[in-house]
């Protein structure tokens, strides 16, 4: 994994995990890497890993089953779908709608180009 520098590594590979969630690639119930094993995976300190999984815990993304590992919760995929709806809705809509008023951009336009991207 490429990481960027704008960001912390352990939130780049929370992202990373979420979107496994999300595509269906971590499935709800299923197990996800150990630790260690994704630290060698991704070339990272397991310590990292640790702080991954401890923020995707209090996201409530996965569960700690003490002794066999982290799994990801059955409600999941709709808490990350959840958050990158409010996120949307609070930075990048925003950000967006800025924009297109800066440059000009009217509604009209928009929703044409919209249209054409379905």
């Amino acid at each position: 994994m490429e990481f960027q520098n704008g960001k912390s590594i352990f939130l780049q590979i929370a992202d990373t995990i979420t979107d496994k969630v999300v595509s269906g690639e971590f499935p709800a119930g299923e197990k996800i890497p150990s630790v260690r094993e994704l630290a060698s995976q991704m070339g990272v300190n397991p310590n990292t890993i640790m702080r991954t999984y401890s923020e995707l815990q209090a996201m409530s993304i996965i569960e700690n089953q003490r002794g066999i590992g982290y799994f990801v919760n059955q409600d999941a995929q709709k808490i990350i779908l959840e958050g990158k709806k409010e996120e949307f809705f609070s930075q990048v809509l925003p950000e967006f709608l800025r924009q297109a008023a800066l440059l000009g951009i009217t509604s009209s336009e928009l929703k044409k180009h919209i249209e054409n991207l379905k």
